[in-house]
């Protein structure tokens, strides 16, 4: 289905466009949605609303809703849900960049560096607050619940990680849980609203949830990659924030079972001097140890089990829109390739 030129990722030259040819009409009507809601706020946060709708990026989890909707014209519930996903996403990123101290998000600067971090949390909560309004305006409950359980879940998994700081060791399985929580829930629930709204038989809603939750994994933990290989002004965010803030990241958490236990401690003591010289040098000794390529055999996994997932309904719709998004993204790991690369 090529996404609008309006869509505000300049940065992004990979295939994503390609995968949602003719999708322009939906994301236009989406943008245009979220541009009334602005009104429906206070006078005295439009402004701050205003910039953060501005600066939404690839639009991933409507893209995915509109793909499970699968629908020729607009339909207007699948745009309204699409504005409450967009919204709880938009809430997370304000709060992640608040605890990150990140100072730009898609090449722009974030709300809590413009208008300060008190400012900012307040701004996340009534954008969740509004995307809950919006989904109690359907007259099946069904979007309001998964909405709400889903922006609980995003929730807590920021509590479960933010209390895991200055690099605390944690095990595989928290990793996973963690991301799933924090990423995964809203790729899941996109594509379970979007074949649900189309009206899809049950046993496909399922299927493609599962394959929305394993792509949601697989994109976290290429992001966590691209927070170490990517490039600045490519990946369009403030690299190393999560590694400096002490999140425990699958990069960082194979890396440092790489040594034994007394020699961790060093490690971490160097990290928590931050700094461009230091990331660069963590940079370095993770290609050399192969972390990169065991991290990109971690997206693939993922990408492969959400193939699964969808099992007999492979050849169907909506499946055959979603799968070019698991192309798509072992592209971007192998995009970060160049930017580290020894000769």
């Amino acid at each position: 289905m090529i996404a609008n030129d309006e869509i505000p990722e300049p940065h992004d030259k990979d295939g994503l466009a390609l995968i949602t040819q003719g999708m322009a009409p939906h994301l236009n009507a989406l943008d245009g949605f979220l541009r009334e809601q602005i009104v429906a706020f206070e006078p005295e946060v439009r402004e701050l609303v205003e910039f953060c709708l501005q600066r939404s990026g690839k639009r991933i989890r409507p893209i995915l809703l509109f793909l499970c909707g699968e629908c020729e014209k607009q339909d207007p519930s699948q745009i309204r849900a699409a504005a409450v996903l967009e919204m709880v996403h938009l809430a997370t990123l304000v709060h992640d960049d608040i605890l990150d101290e990140a100072d730009l998000r898609h090449g722009l600067p974030t709300i809590s560096h413009k208008y300060g971090a008190q400012n900012a949390v307040l701004l996340g909560d009534a954008l969740f607050a509004h995307a809950v309004h919006l989904s109690a305006q359907f007259p099946d409950t069904t979007v309001c619940r998964l909405v709400s359980q889903a922006t609980r879940t995003v929730c807590s998994g920021e509590i479960a990680q933010s209390a895991r700081k200055d690099f605390e060791l944690i095990t595989k399985e928290t990793y996973y849980r963690l991301i799933q929580m924090k990423t995964a829930e809203l790729f899941r629930v996109a594509c379970h609203l979007g074949a649900f709204l189309q009206g899809h038989p049950e046993e496909t809603v399922k299927a493609v949830s599962e394959y929305g939750n394993h792509l949601g994994i697989g994109y976290q933990i290429y992001d966590d990659l691209a927070d170490f290989f990517g490039e600045e002004a490519k990946v369009g965010k403030t690299l190393g924030t999560d590694w400096a803030s002490g999140k425990i990241t699958l990069p960082v958490l194979l890396y440092l079972q790489e040594y034994p236990p007394g020699e961790r401690q060093q490690l971490l003591a160097e990290a928590r001097q931050g700094g461009a010289k230091v990331l660069g040098n963590w940079r370095e000794a993770m290609q050399e140890k192969g972390i990169f390529e065991t991290v990109a055999q971690a997206v693939d996994e993922e990408i492969t089990k959400g193939e699964k997932a969808l099992g007999k309904h492979a050849g169907e719709m909506p499946a055959l829109n979603l799968l070019p998004l698991g192309e798509f993204l072992r592209q971007k790991v192998q995009k970060l390739r160049p930017s580290f690369a020894v000769i």
